[in-house]
This record gives C-alpha cells, structure tokens and sequence, in this order.
C-alpha cells in the first residue's frame, strides 16, 4: 500500500483530503506545518507528497527545496490558492512534480495522485537501459546517470528524459509530451517548459544552448543523439 503525506495547515482540507485518499486504498500521513512534515518524511519515508504551498513557518516551497537539496526524489503534488502562472512555475521549478489549484476537486486530486503513482510503477516495469553518449538511464534501478556521475531527478524529469531518450530525433509538442509522459489528456503546457529547462540544467553543458534536448521552433522539442 502506498503512503502518501498530507501537509496542509488548512484542518478542512486536510481532512477532506486524507478521507478521500484512504478510500482510494492509500496509506496517508498529514502535518499542518513545513516543520512537522520534514520530521515525519525523515522518520518514515513517503511514496508521495501532497503540499500546500502557504504554510506557517517553513512554506511550501521551502519545504520542496530543503527535500530536493538533500536528494529525496519522492514525488510531490502542490497545492496553491495562487492561480497565476508565476506561482505555479516557482513550484515546478523547485522539483514539484505536479500541482493543483485551490479549489480543487478531490477526486480530481486523488486521480492526480493515482497518475503519479503509476507512472513511478511504469519506470520498474519497463525496465532496461537507455543510454546516449555518457547519459545512461537504467529505469529497473530508477538511476540515471552523466559521465558517471548520478543525476538528482524528479520522477517527471526521469520519466521526461527516458521519454526522449527512447524516441531520438522525434519532434514532439508539449500538448504531446502532456499526453505521453504525464498521461494527461488537458494541461497548462507550461508545466512541460518548466520541466524542460530543469532537465537541460543538469544534462546540458550549457543550458542556454542546449546541444541534446533541443527546441524545435513551432513545433515543441526533439532528443539530438549522440554522434
């Protein structure tokens, strides 16, 4: 069974939240506070982080900074009150793997839930390696790997690059890589941006001018492999 963490000092939400996900079968932990919560995923490790983005003390974003600095990959939804896109890219950009939008629907959030989750089953089940050049991505040991030194990725970056890495050369659009990496059939396509350019931060050379994962003007983007 699953174990997801709950953050959220808001005691409705929580609460609303943790019933529908433990009568969708998952294990849930919750905190009402960024400080609360990173003893608890110290303590005992989750499959999953549901976080809202304003919370006393240490917020949101700290607390997905401080669990990426230290190499905990576990996948993290945020939740925000703040709709506009600024808000939604921060979190992105500090190794949220998805997001969603007070309010929300739980069942809708617990289907995010359920994707993430899978798509983390889907990286054991595939299994193999990839590699091109001196990037090699093994999904059975969900590792990957540049000139021999081990990549910190998200799950949505891991399953972004071994994406690409499968279809070299290919052109793809973002409504495309939504549809194919995260399994969503709608999506606000900066999200696929975001992730891009957090990818090419650490397989790039130089991110500005990416050589691998390149942008295909109009169109979206294509793996240029190795020679």
């Amino acid at each position: 069974m699953a174990r997801v963490m709950v953050v959220d000092d808001d005691v409705t939400v929580r609460e609303v939240v943790v019933t529908y996900l433990r009568a969708a079968g998952y294990d849930v932990g919750e905190a009402a506070d960024g400080e609360s919560a990173l003893a608890d995923l110290h303590d005992q490790r989750a499959d999953l982080v549901v976080l809202d983005l304003m919370l006393p003390g240490i917020d949101g974003l700290e607390v997905c900074r401080r669990m990426r600095a230290k190499g905990d990959d576990v996948p993290v939804i945020m939740l925000t009150a703040l709709g506009s896109e600024t808000d939604r890219v921060i979190g992105l950009e500090q190794g949220a793997d998805d997001y969603v939008t007070k309010p929300f629907s739980p069942r809708e959030l617990v289907l995010r839930v359920d994707s993430v989750l899978r798509r983390v089953g889907e990286r054991g089940a595939v299994g193999g390696t990839v590699s091109d050049g001196d990037l090699v991505v093994d999904s059975t040991e969900h590792t990957a790997t540049l000139a021999g030194r081990r990549l910190a990725l998200t799950v949505r970056e891991f399953d972004l690059l071994r994406f690409f890495l499968g279809h070299p050369g290919q052109a793809f659009s973002r409504d495309e890589l939504l549809k194919q990496v995260w399994g969503w059939s709608f999506g606000d396509q900066s999200t696929v941006t975001v992730h891009v350019r957090r990818l090419r931060e650490k397989i790039e050379t130089d991110p500005t001018h990416p050589t691998r994962l390149a942008t295909v003007w109009g169109v979206g983007y294509r793996w240029e492999p190795a020679t």
